[in-house]
């Protein structure tokens, strides 16, 4: 399976805002690139679509900064891949019987059916607050 960069972004930016930003402490950009290592430009595009969905707040001027906009224990990372990356389909026959000339008789379609059922639940079951624990125990391993 192939995860888009964008989504790599969000995720990541997510978990910094969880773990750094709570208690309504606002995060400027340039500190969330410098911790992620995400390229502080795409960081801001990023961050756009997070806010356009919802979740994430965005104040501008000298205290301004970023934040979650939801308790991060309910953003599934299958949100954030809905909202980053439009494909919605593993392959594109899932989506259109025109795609493929097999398609009306193929055996692999109901396999791809499953594989992506099963992603999408894995998606579903892990929040970014699952993440950003997780990052915090690793984080004191080092």
């Amino acid at each position: 399976m192939y995860v888009p960069i964008k989504v790599d972004y969000g995720v990541r930016a997510l978990v910094d805002l969880a773990m750094y930003g709570s208690g309504g402490n606002t995060l400027r950009s340039s500190e969330i690139s410098e911790r992620t290592a995400i390229p502080n430009a795409y960081l801001a595009q990023v961050l756009h679509s997070l806010k356009k969905a919802g979740l994430v707040k965005s104040t501008r001027g000298p205290r301004g900064g970023h934040e979650l906009a939801v308790d991060p224990s309910t953003i599934q990372l299958s949100s954030v891949m809905d909202v980053l990356d439009a494909k919605d389909n593993l392959i594109n026959c899932l989506d259109d019987d025109g795609f493929c000339v097999h398609s009306p008789y193929c055996a692999q379609k109901e396999i791809w059916v499953t594989v992506e059922d099963a992603i999408h639940g894995v998606l579903s079951s892990i929040t970014i607050s699952d993440l950003a624990r997780r990052t915090e125990l690793i984080q004191l391993q080092i």
